[in-house]
């Protein structure tokens, strides 16, 4: 290779690797974050052509496997719903996992005379990508209604998880000292599959509501195992990259943490709903207050301002568009439309954020927790759309809740509350929630989506 060549690969690697930190920063901005894509994936194309002049592998073969994952990604995109989109990510996520995890395998057999370095950089790829993997499956099982979405206990779980944990730093330790030695191979297989159990061992305990805290934790993982990976083949770009990935979805973690009063030690250690009360909620006393559409069309029609705030059930009904089409005809009746977003409402970090802008709400409408929370007691009507643990009371009043302290939307201190749900079920976190019983609260059951359209129809035929 000549002189000339490697000058514009490197050249390559820190412009891919420049592009890939604005990107980063462009998606910080939901009105930016579509053309941060951009740039990212414009970083990632320049990053893969530097690859293809550095290795030494058949143009052919990169080409046709190119063709097919970039086949595969425009049918998943175009076909996979919404509604699926968080246990795509999870799935997506242990993907990255997996590919550090066998490049950290192939390049064991390829330089089984690695200095020490690269040694301990093949133990992290394997061990945090399996722990990726392993993780990401029982995740996106749990997202998708193939696992309960429950937390699984047993006895000594955490005594087991920690024996886990010197089990592996321990056999680390060995394959480092000897990595060419008689048992290393044995050693490293047993470092692989004690690293898939701890990613099982460590997701199993968290409840379906925590989910978009694994979400963001694993990505992290994914990162981290890449940047690992970059260091076994001594890729720069690699390197960056997953840093940047692990550093931002730690970032996100914590962010996600915050909004769920949890800390990122119960995160790592897997025991988020093992670090809360299990004394049980108690009873919701009280009887629901049901409405009907028309008797909803004219609380809205006398409202001065409005806040919606969506949930997962918004997604499942596909009901972002009728959402907006509503506050749009709120906003030219003279109200002040707002659409409250909760960090962990969905399935996974900025679920109802993506959702809100496919239907083309502007992004000055959607309004944080903590801007919203304020102001709610003046608010004349509060639109609960398919959400239920983000604007659960109970975290707020009930000592013994397990989402207590909990931050959460507090809907009901508005004036009127409205909640379009199919029925009075749990949420996801199958915790009872007293707001339903309000006497400020008023229940529009069925679908939303349909709902909503009927609501709709009643200004229009207005």
């Amino acid at each position: 290779m000549t002189d000339y060549i490697e000058i514009l690969i490197d050249l390559g690697y820190i412009v891919a690797s420049i592009l890939f930190i604005i990107g980063i920063k462009m998606l910080g901005k939901p009105e930016r974050a579509q053309r941060g894509n951009l740039v990212s994936a414009l970083g990632m194309l320049i990053a893969v052509v530097s690859a293809l002049f550095e290795c030494c592998l058949s143009f052919s073969l990169v080409i046709a496997g190119m063709v097919v994952g970039a086949t595969i990604g425009v049918i998943a995109a175009r076909t996979v719903k919404m509604t699926s989109m968080p246990q795509m990510v999870a799935i997506l996520n242990g993907f990255g996992g997996l590919a550090s995890l066998l490049v950290g395998w192939e390049n064991y057999h390829s330089a089984p005379d690695s200095n020490l370095f690269i040694t301990i950089a093949i133990f992290l790829a394997i061990l945090i990508g399996g722990v990726a993997f392993s993780g990401s499956v029982i995740a996106y099982g749990k997202l998708s209604g193939r696992l309960s979405g429950k937390p699984i206990f047993f006895n000594g779980q955490q005594f087991v998880n920690a024996t886990i944990i010197v089990a592996i730093l321990l056999c680390g330790a060995i394959f480092a000292y000897n990595p060419a030695g008689s048992f290393s191979y044995v050693i490293f297989i047993v470092i692989i599959v004690l690293a898939l159990v701890l990613g099982v061992l460590g997701v199993i305990p968290i409840g379906g509501a925590d989910m978009p805290v694994v979400i963001a934790l694993l990505n992290s993982y994914s990162g981290l195992a890449a940047s690992a990976a970059g260091f076994i083949i001594l890729n720069n770009v690699l390197i960056v990259a997953g840093a940047l990935v692990g550093a931002s979805g730690l970032i996100l973690t914590g962010i996600m943490c915050k909004a769920m009063n949890r800390s990122l030690a119960n995160v790592l250690f897997g025991g988020l709903q093992a670090a809360v009360s299990k004394e049980g909620t108690g009873e919701v006393q009280g009887e629901p207050h049901p409405i009907s559409p028309e008797d909803a069309y004219y609380i809205l029609e006398a409202a001065g301002s409005v806040v919606f705030v969506p949930g997962y059930g918004m997604a499942v009904a596909q009901a972002q568009h009728a959402v907006r089409e509503l506050g749009d005809i709120l906003e030219d009746n003279g109200a002040e439309v707002r659409y409250a977003i909760h960090p962990v409402a969905g399935r996974m970090p900025g679920h109802m954020n993506v959702l809100l802008a496919e239907a083309n709400v502007l992004y000055d409408q959607l309004a944080e927790m903590d801007h919203v929370n304020p102001i709610m007691e003046s608010i004349d009507v509060c639109v609960v759309i398919g959400a239920n643990d983000v604007v659960n009371p109970a975290a707020r009043e009930t000592a013994s809740s397990p989402i207590y302290g909990m931050p959460v939307i507090n809907a009901d201190k508005a004036k009127t509350v409205i909640v379009l749900k199919r029925s009075m079920a749990a949420g996801f976190a199958g915790v009872d929630n007293p707001l339903f019983v309000k006497e400020n609260a008023r229940m529009l059951f069925g679908d939303a989506k349909a709902s909503l359209q009927q609501l709709v129809a009643e200004f229009k035929e207005a």
